[in-house]
């Protein structure tokens, strides 16, 4: 609260019952006091981003407002490709114990992974604003991205505090694997409860791809990650690819061991090398010609790579059907 008591920066949380499948909700609120009344806006409100744009300085930071800027109802389109890495370190690989499923279990949408492992160090997935959510600052922590998306850490053990700064780095440290329901909810073993949003809603991540790997629904619970054509179930390791680059895609041999890479953008050039099924690589520039169908449909798209060789981009996952790079001619 600013120091005349005019404006004020907040978390409004409905806390659950300390019962499994019940999980608190919450959301960040800006007040404006005008005579006596309060003018309250919350995330996911066109209000809220016109107070967070007024409010002054001291008590929503630059950096603040312009990512508050994206957290209006229907103002941005999110993409499958959500420019996030996993929350825990790149190169370490943890434990899916539970696969997409909602907030609070069997609720829709599915938004949440629950993951454990490693050095149980919790890691923020993208730069962004940290907020703790629970009155006593312990347990949950949101992070706000510049990109539309949030994420949430619940359970946390020996969480950060933010308090005068909440801008963090992608990989921060945020806290411990854990078992804390401060705001309610159960947990019968420590990991960390993680999970998409957007201005203040849940979103579902069938379809979405974190840290080199696309989510996929079954019942809650269950589903699957790929990276490639390399299927996860509940409790089996995913590695942490990290973040993809904007021109980067993920090779996916539709089931096979490798894809043939071509002199130039069609079935016609010789083929002259090849790539590994799950590699990571980069497309410098794009052109047409013959279709290929892979994975995720036909196209006739071709992406030429930092090597100068080429591959149809029906065996590259980039989490588009169109271009990631600029067109080569």
């Amino acid at each position: 609260m600013t120091k005349d008591e005019k404006w004020a920066l907040g978390t409004a949380v409905i806390l659950a019952p300390n019962v499994k499948g019940a999980y608190p909700e919450g959301w960040l609120f800006i007040a404006r006091k005008n005579d006596q009344d309060w003018e309250v806006g919350l995330e996911g409100t066109s209000l809220f981003v016109d107070l967070a744009q007024k409010a002054p300085t001291t008590i929503v930071k630059e950096n603040e407002k312009e990512t508050f800027s994206l957290l209006g109802k229907d103002q941005i389109t999110l993409s499958a490709r959500t420019e996030l890495r996993l929350p825990y370190t790149v190169g370490q690989s943890w434990i899916m114990s539970g696969g997409p499923h909602g907030w609070s279990g069997n609720n829709r949408p599915y938004s949440s992974i629950d993951l454990y492992g490693g050095d149980q160090r919790v890691l923020a997935a993208r730069d962004g604003n940290a907020f703790t959510m629970c009155s006593n600052n312990r347990g949950w922590i949101r992070v706000y991205h510049d990109n539309g998306y949030a994420t949430d850490y619940y359970h946390l053990w020996n969480n950060i505090t933010p308090t005068d700064e909440s801008f963090i780095t992608e990989g921060s440290f945020l806290g411990y694997t854990g078992t804390d329901v401060s705001c309610g909810g159960f947990a019968s073993g420590r990991h960390v409860h993680f999970s998409l949003l957007s201005s203040g809603n849940r979103v579902a991540l069938d379809g979405k791809e974190i840290g080199g790997w696309v989510f996929f629904e079954g019942s809650a619970y269950d589903g699957y990650a790929m990276h490639g054509s390399t299927v996860r179930y509940p409790d089996r390791s995913l590695y942490n690819y990290g973040k993809l680059a904007t021109n980067q895609g993920i090779v996916d041999a539709n089931g096979g061991g490798t894809v043939n890479l071509r002199s130039g953008p069609g079935r016609g050039y010789p083929i002259i090398g090849s790539v590994d099924d799950g590699a990571i690589v980069n497309v410098s520039c794009t052109g047409r010609g013959s279709s290929f169908t892979g994975r995720w449909g036909s196209t006739n798209l071709w992406n030429q790579l930092a090597n100068g060789q080429w591959m149809s981009d029906a065996f590259l996952y980039t989490g588009t059907n169109g271009p990631v790079a600029p067109s080569c001619y």
